[in-house]
């Protein structure tokens, strides 16, 4: 008994100690929103923070097909958003909001107060203080730094440091080929039950701060609770519920809680719900939503190996929602997929001349041109993707392209970017291939 005893007092000594020691390499902090002391791996200064944050949003709006071209709702949506966050417990970050041109059900948070919202997960809402609910919830898991918290954080803080060391970095380095991957990181970060429900409750108290009536918090859990059903939602349990997970105990939580805590605000006269400002800022959204409808269901098409189908689907999406560049550029990504280059140009060009941020549009372009061995004008149609959004498969043609025109230099400049950042991938690889035949010459 004696040896039992002494062994185990021994192993709680030693954990103890081990515990101290992860403390004091690691660093533990107390999270000033939460109350809790938290260990991480790596403490970001709010200054770091803003940085990766500005970094990778540009290219998580890239990435999620580019800012809905509405400056009327984008303005609205970032004057709710900023109303919420003067009532938050981050003030001082200048926070910003974009709705973006993703038709499936989402919104995201980055380090240092940059949200996304997607145009569908719009779509589904009511009123404004719906919409605050949602934007208050994003806020609160900046202000929570629950986006900074998970299995992948030791990642994001190199590229951090990184980002600190950078000098002038040309647009195309593995630097700025590493934000995308980044951004993927970011958009893919999976949050916690208890994350959620903390993001819940902070949500709803910085809603009922800046006047909202939080019954919107509640409308938009309902409207939550209809669509957790994978056979007659996959596209949300794949989207919003994939990253956000969602429980049947969320909506009884944060009901308990807004009527614990702001049950004399409920249904009161003072408080805001919104739904004219609401219903003018979403016009466009609502106007075009079918059009998108019809476009998710012609990728799931493409998806299920049903190329001809999708096309013709897509076709009929145009006739619904004619000047949309998202579904202008699936249909000339399509055909170049078929190899369909005359068709595939078409499409293209009118998506670049409806939405010439996008960097996809651009970057197929610059494709189609690069097999009609047109390399003046690939390059220029690459160059303006790779400015957008940093790739893998841009930088590798943009080299193809400056090769073929017979400039060298930029063509090894560009192959050396992509067989740095990815050795073992397929295109590293080929990139490596191409380097080695340059120098042979």
């Amino acid at each position: 008994m004696y040896e039992i005893t002494k062994c185990s007092w021994l192993h709680n000594a030693m954990t103890c100690c081990m515990v101290l020691m992860i403390a004091l390499v690691t660093g533990c902090a107390m999270n000033p929103v939460t109350g809790r002391s938290e260990l991480v791996s790596s403490q970001l200064s709010t200054s770091e923070q803003v940085d990766l944050g500005m970094h990778t949003f540009p290219a998580v709006i890239q990435q999620m097909g580019g800012e809905v071209p509405d400056l009327q709702l984008q303005g609205y949506v970032q004057k709710v958003g900023s109303l919420l966050v003067t009532a938050g417990h981050r003030a001082e970050l200048d926070f910003q909001f974009r709705v973006v041109n993703q038709p499936l059900p989402n919104a995201f948070s980055l380090p240092g107060g940059y949200v996304v919202i997607t145009r569908g997960l719009l779509a589904h809402l009511e009123n404004e203080a719906q919409l605050a609910a949602v934007l208050g919830h994003a806020i609160a898991h900046v202000t929570a730094k629950h986006v900074l918290q998970g299995g992948r954080h030791k990642q994001i803080a190199q590229f951090a440091a990184a980002l600190s060391g950078r000098g002038g970095d040309a647009g195309f380095s593995p630097l700025a080929l590493q934000t995308g991957k980044v951004a993927s990181l970011l958009l893919d970060n999976r949050f916690t039950r208890e994350q959620e429900q903390e993001a819940d409750r902070l949500g709803s108290d910085y809603m009922v701060a800046a006047g909202y009536d939080p019954m919107g918090a509640i409308g938009v859990q309902g409207i939550f609770d209809r669509k957790f059903d994978r056979e007659r939602h996959p596209d949300w349990m794949d989207n919003l519920f994939r990253t956000h997970p969602y429980s049947s105990k969320r909506p009884e939580s944060n009901r308990d809680h807004i009527m614990t805590t702001h049950a004399a605000v409920v249904g009161s006269p003072g408080a805001a719900t919104g739904e004219e400002a609401f219903s003018e800022a979403v016009r466009y959204v609502v106007e075009t939503e079918p059009g998108y409808q019809i476009y998710s269901q012609a990728l799931s098409q493409e998806a299920a190996g049903e190329p001809n189908l999708a096309i013709q689907t897509l076709h009929e999406a145009l006739k619904s929602a004619p000047d949309e560049a998202l579904i202008h550029t699936a249909i000339g990504l399509a055909y170049l997929r078929q190899e369909d280059l005359l068709s595939a140009r078409r499409y293209l060009r009118q998506a670049v001349g409806l939405d010439s941020d996008h960097y996809q549009p651009q970057l197929g372009l610059g494709y189609v041109y690069l097999k009609r061995e047109e390399f003046a004008r690939a390059i220029t149609f690459l160059e303006r993707s790779v400015a957008r959004l940093a790739t893998n498969q841009g930088v590798f043609l943009l080299g193809e392209a400056y090769l073929a025109s017979g400039q060298k230099g930029e063509a090894t400049l560009r192959y050396r970017s992509v067989a740095d950042f990815e050795p073992q991938g397929r295109l590293g690889q080929a990139a490596a291939r191409r380097l080695a035949e340059l120098e042979a010459r």
